[in-house]
């Protein structure tokens, strides 16, 4: 147990007038007597908590009957906490057992009140996919420890292949968890969709840094296609779709102007795809003016969308 899980279960005990004493530390967790005195020492020097000792009760009281741990009665960090913890869930990391442990270590540590922002906060994303926890914590444990990962991966043609990959970087992107690595059998960065990845193997440890990921790869373009840029997109937005665009940030190097109708968004993209996906989200009130390959593509999927519906 964490020295602070042994200091607010100190403050509990004094709080409730129950004159705790190193003894009561030593039987809560185990500890030496040493540890015990150190922690309580801890208190009176460090956080500079009114103890006293009462002789006839044999147990330490406070001499201030409002004295408090920091952030302990705080609502900013009891939300962030609860924040994070909704946020673990939405990410679908929630099944995970550290991440039950820890929301009931919190429960029990910060304050009463951390159970009603659990109660009162909500994150939701769509789209949240849950990982197998043993293949999480196996990449987990890759990157932290710079080992190689031995994976098989199927992609979402179906096809299946056996990979060594350098694992550098773990991304959350609109509720999916992405691994940047470097991967040995295609010889440069890759994308692996997580939830693609149906084994992992920590492999030997990585012996040099030439095929860490520069900077710029995941900058340099919209969305979670990473790469350098290829194109500028120019789109133009009316009516509502312009009103909500115009406080919205896709990217770092965007650039809104505004326009008698609405506004004209651009930005630089690598890939076709997901910048597609958002143009159709906001239908007939986003219009692609550059560059023309863009347009085509996209008057391309619209014509087969209205095909479809046709049938």
């Amino acid at each position: 147990m964490s020295r602070l899980e042994r200091i607010y279960f100190f403050h509990q005990q004094l709080k409730a007038d129950r004159f705790p004493n190193a003894q009561s530390l030593m039987k809560e967790f185990e500890l030496s007597r040493a540890t015990a005195h150190r922690d309580i020492s801890y208190m009176r020097d460090r956080l500079l908590a009114p103890l006293a000792f009462n002789s006839s009760r044999k147990g330490f009281c406070y001499t201030e009957n409002d004295f408090s741990l920091p952030f302990e009665e705080s609502p900013k960090i009891l939300f962030l906490m609860g924040l994070l913890n909704k946020m673990a869930d939405e990410a679908g990391l929630g099944s995970l057992p550290e991440m039950k442990k820890l929301e009931k270590r919190l429960s029990q540590l910060i304050a009463p009140g951390y159970e009603r922002v659990m109660d009162n906060v909500l994150c939701q994303w769509v789209e949240v996919e849950t990982l197998a926890p043993a293949i999480f914590e196996t990449i987990v444990e890759a990157v932290l420890k710079d080992r190689l990962l031995e994976v098989e991966y199927c992609s979402v043609e179906g096809a299946k292949s056996s990979r060594t990959i350098d694992p550098q970087r773990l991304i959350n992107y609109q509720g999916r968890w992405y691994l940047l690595a470097y991967c040995y059998l295609r010889k440069g960065h890759r994308l692996f969709h997580m939830a693609r990845i149906e084994k992992a193997e920590t492999g030997t440890k990585r012996n040099d840094t030439q095929h860490l990921v520069p900077e710029s790869f995941l900058d340099d373009a919209f969305g979670i296609f990473a790469g350098e840029f290829r194109y500028h997109a120019k789109i133009a937005f009316t009516s509502t779709a312009a009103e909500l665009v115009r406080r919205q940030f896709w990217h770092e190097n965007q650039l809104i102007e505004e326009t008698e109708n609405g506004i004209v968004l651009t930005l630089p993209v690598n890939d076709d795809r997901e910048i597609i996906m958002k143009i159709l989200q906001y239908g007939s009130r986003a219009n692609v003016i550059a560059p023309d390959s863009l347009r085509k593509r996209v008057m391309e999927e619209i014509r087969k969308m209205s095909n479809s519906y046709h049938r």
